[in-house]
């Protein structure tokens, strides 16, 4: 049965084996532990025979003696090599998760914007945690329970063949039934296991939307309907995990069976060999205790199957991620520092399963030093403009130039250095002020930079009054600011950066008057000397902007200064009489 992702399922494990090289001296310790493990324990079966015998049966007194030394030597020998391949076998299982978070991660950073518009945050999160975890137990746990569980079988039927190996190989026409059972178990295993890490990842992304607007989840009295939903997608993975629990349940139910059957058969066997003078009582407990030892390796050989194809099913989640093709960058221009000419030739985007355009020949030009900007109604494609120019998209048609020449003839990394952005919803993490000012590629700076941009933005009036200064945390997100000085934040940030181009996505639209005066003082001393792209939500922001670019449905429908759109009575005209009118209510 294919995986579900179209590849072999064994494609999949022999891809994921290639992911323990980097830990094959600790899997070659592991295996010698493993190894060790399985002649012990054939050892400890060849010894049951003298144990009866010459005991039980002919009264040696001498190896009344012996063998309890020898079953303590063998056992104090099997509990080291398990030790042994124990921690070498953990140490390479939680290695191979670790470089596959890491290596995850890093792929989800290089992939285009694209990619974040398909797949929600909480679903990456679910490739990054327990994924990870389920295909580091598929290459290595369940590779280490295989290896030991069949090491356990090969050596007692090793033990039975020399105790009689007629009753072996009557015992093992059991095998090809055995076989069966596994492809069998293996086949529903992968079957539901995909189901059970999807319906996980879409639970988790319900959480989080929940959880994440839980404000408005308890103002709009959503409360019921959020636990509902949460409730169906729960009560999914529980039915999807009771039929993985009741394969394996069913399965080890069968095996038991199988291996009373084998009993069975042994007995029957057995018992004509002892008649027949070929097998000893010692003999007949030897092939009694190699097949108790079987049954239960057999058992575990079945279950580990739910382990390698959940792993498996989580390798196929996170190889789609990581043979994901890359933003494009195969530019070779060197940029060290742009002057900022941005240029847009009859420029169109439309987003994948989108029939309408986000944007539609839209050309205008921002020269350095001046101040563009953008406005129109939700939804006309205000944000999707501005995101072409550090290429979180390509453009379907028309050019992009900066400097005259295509966005596409520079390094991404050389683009977005000339790129400075200050957003509605501010990023910051869970660091101090200065770590999140100084972000990235701007962390060699000193703390006097640090400084003066903080002065600059207005920040440091409530900066200086944190218990730390600027080595105080801020919590997750920042929050324990407000909104108007997460704003300031992300605004020293921008000029310690001091790049030429600087994009401000309705940077006060959520603020009060008072925090907006505070920022718009701060952008005062940002945007001179820069090419400077603002979105406006509120028209009065941007009446002294050098043009005035507006937005409809994609279209670039208006441009102009702010008294030249007024006079035209179009669409902005339109739109600024209805905030003053709105003001004025």
């Amino acid at each position: 049965m294919n995986s579900p992702a179209g590849g072999s399922p064994w494609r999949i494990y022999r891809r994921l084996l290639g992911l323990v090289r980097p830990y094959r001296w600790a899997l070659l310790l592991a295996l010698l532990g493993l190894l060790v493990e399985g002649a012990a324990a054939g050892a400890f079966g060849v010894l049951t025979k003298p144990m009866v015998d010459e005991t039980f049966v002919a009264r040696n007194r001498e190896f009344g003696v012996l063998l309890p030394l020898a079953i303590v030597g063998i056992f104090v020998v099997r509990g080291g090599a398990g030790y042994l391949s124990d921690y070498f076998m953990a140490r390479a299982a939680r290695g191979v998760a670790r470089d596959m978070r890491v290596r995850a991660l890093d792929k989800y950073l290089r992939l285009p914007g694209l990619r974040f518009d398909a797949e929600p945050v909480p679903s990456m999160l679910v490739r990054l945690g327990s994924d990870s975890d389920q295909v580091a137990q598929a290459v290595v746990d369940a590779g280490k329970v295989m290896l030991q569980q069949s090491l356990q079988v090969v050596a007692m039927l090793a033990v039975m063949l020399y105790a009689s190996w007629r009753v072996t190989l009557a015992v093992l026409l059991l095998g090809p039934l055995i076989a069966w059972l596994m492809d069998r178990v293996g086949r529903r295993y992968r079957r539901y296991g995909h189901k059970v890490q999807e319906t996980a990842a879409q639970m988790m992304q319900a959480a989080d939307q929940a959880l994440s607007n839980q404000q408005e989840v308890k103002v709009y009295g959503a409360r019921s309907a959020e636990l509902a939903r949460y409730t169906r997608l729960a009560d999914d993975t529980l039915r999807l995990s009771l039929k993985v629990e009741a394969t394996r349940s069913i399965s080890s139910a069968i095996v038991q069976l199988t291996g009373a059957v084998g009993l069975a058969l042994l007995l029957f066997f057995a018992s004509r060999e002892a008649l027949a003078g070929r097998l000893t009582a010692g003999g007949f407990v030897q092939l009694m205790i190699a097949m108790l030892a079987i049954i239960p390796a057999l058992k575990q050989l079945t279950n580990v199957q739910g382990m390698l194809h959940r792993g498996v099913a989580s390798a196929e989640r996170l190889f789609q991620v990581l043979d994901a093709d890359d933003e494009v960058d195969t530019g070779q221009r060197p940029l060290p520092r742009a002057h900022g000419l941005i240029e847009f030739r009859d420029v169109s985007l439309r987003y994948p399963g989108q029939e309408k355009p986000a944007l539609t020949g839209i050309s205008f030009t921002a020269r350095p030093g001046t101040v563009t900007a953008i406005v129109g109604r939700s939804g006309s494609g205000k944000s999707s403009l501005v995101k072409l120019i550090p290429r979180f998209y390509d453009p379907d048609a028309g050019q992009i130039l900066l400097d005259g020449h295509p966005l596409s003839d520079y390094r991404l990394a050389d683009l977005r250095r000339q790129v400075a952005m200050v957003g509605q919803q501010v990023m910051l993490f869970d660091g101090t002020v200065l770590e999140n000012v100084a972000y990235g590629e701007l962390q060699p700076a000193t703390r006097a930079e640090v400084n003066r941009a903080l002065e600059a933005a207005n920040a440091m009036e409530f900066v200086s009054q944190l218990p730390e200064g600027e080595d105080s945390h801020i919590g997750i997100k920042g929050g324990r600011l407000s909104g108007g000085q997460r704003q300031r934040l992300a605004i020293a940030r921008a000029m310690l950066k001091d790049a030429p181009i600087l994009i401000l996505d309705e940077a006060t639209a959520a603020l009060d008057n008072a925090s907006e005066r505070l920022v718009q003082d701060a952008l005062a001393h940002l945007i001179p000397d820069r090419t400077t792209l603002v979105i406006a939500h509120r028209l009065s922001t941007v009446e002294h902007a050098d043009q005035i670019l507006v937005l409809d449905d994609g279209r670039l429908v208006e441009q102009g200064t702010h008294a030249e759109l007024l006079a035209r009575g179009g669409v902005y005209a339109h739109l600024h009489a209805m905030q003053f009118r709105e003001a004025s209510a």
